[in-house]
């Protein structure tokens, strides 16, 4: 499947943007010893690897050069979130200057226990870090942790409106909106509950384009090709993915089993739609990293975690999958298209 980048707007970049004399900076202040990034994540190989490679993007943009300034040693649960403390442990062996934990409450707050005095750079985070607690503010976190947050401003809601609105010109007969996620009574207390602000979110929506919004819960992966059942005996109009990292744990499934139900499809994140939904709408994770990427840089230059500006996201990237709206028989309309940053064939 080929995917055709279409970048039809300029974006505004995340605050405090890297500086382009870096380059002289870093050449001037080279390590003895390459600084040691550990990057860790929950999700598969494959999903690892790509963010790593933006990972190396952002380093490098900013004039850091991997085997000379730096080093990167990444693990991966593969979807196993019992694995984090080990893996944590395992990296915390290899005596890290700076931890990367990407779109991950689990992680976070595991690295944050195993490590509180290496820096943290925390990436694609869905939630809100001074509420979280990770932060005394975004100007100055204080503390061992900085990153990126993907819906701090606005919440979940504004993004949700933005993306059900982008859904509705795509699929106007919506109806009935199913939106399948992960039970509450499944989620750890210290990883927040996104599926909460995503259902409440989706009921305001929901009333605000006319439709009218169900959820079904699973307690694990196995329960997907169930919810989607039921979802069908309800006659649903359409499915609606939660952004709960879980839900990456085995794209490849829950792709299949929404391609088999032959209704229109929302995701969150890009790489939903690039792999199969028919549309997703959410910030732009690879420029994210691409955006940890400097900040790392910074510590390894000597720059403390607490005082470098916890970010917020102001990229974001709707992707619309031409091949599964021809399946669907669905046409974009034109204004929509404009609009769209990717069209996957």
């Amino acid at each position: 499947m080929g995917i055709v980048a279409m970048r039809r707007r300029e974006f505004l970049q995340l605050a405090g943007g890297a500086s382009f004399a870096w380059p002289s900076l870093a050449r001037a202040q080279r390590r003895a010893t390459p600084a040691l990034v550990a990057f860790i994540t929950p999700f598969t190989e494959e999903m690892a690897t790509e963010r790593t490679l933006d990972l190396r993007a952002g380093l490098n943009q900013v004039g850091l050069v991997e085997g000379v300034d730096y080093t990167l040693a990444l693990r991966f649960a593969n979807g196993k979130l019992s694995r984090i403390p080990e893996l944590t442990r395992e990296l915390l062996e290899l005596k890290p200057r700076v931890f990367v934990v990407a779109a991950s409450l689990s992680a976070l707050n595991t690295t944050r226990k195993e490590a509180p005095d290496i820096p943290l750079v925390v990436t694609g985070l869905a939630a809100d870090p001074i509420a979280m607690g990770f932060a005394e503010s975004y100007a100055r976190p204080g503390g061992m942790i900085t990153g990126n947050t993907m819906n701090a401003v606005g919440g979940e809601e504004a993004l949700t409106t933005k993306r059900i609105g982008f859904f509705k010109e795509l699929v106007p007969n919506v109806a009935r909106l199913g939106m399948i996620h992960f039970a509450d009574s499944v989620t750890p207390v210290t990883a927040g509950n996104l599926a909460l602000s995503e259902r409440k979110a989706l009921r305001t929506v929901s009333e605000h384009f006319g439709f009218e919004f169900l959820n079904y819960e699973i307690r694990t992966l196995d329960d997907f090709d169930n919810a989607v059942s039921t979802g069908l005996r309800d006659n649903v109009s359409a499915f609606y993915i939660s952004g709960d990292p879980r839900m990456n744990f085995d794209i490849p499934r829950v792709v299949a089993s929404l391609t088999k139900s032959e209704k229109p499809t929302c995701g969150v994140y890009p790489f939903w739609a690039q792999r199969g939904l028919l549309m997703s709408y959410s910030n732009d994770l690879r420029d994210m990293m691409r955006r940890a990427g400097f900040q790392v840089a910074k510590i390894i230059q000597g720059a403390k975690p607490g005082e470098l500006p916890f970010e917020q996201a102001v990229k974001y990237t709707l992707v619309i999958n031409m091949k599964t709206a021809g399946r669907l028989g669905i046409t974009p309309p034109p204004t929509l298209l404009a609009a769209t940053d990717e069209l996957v064939e």
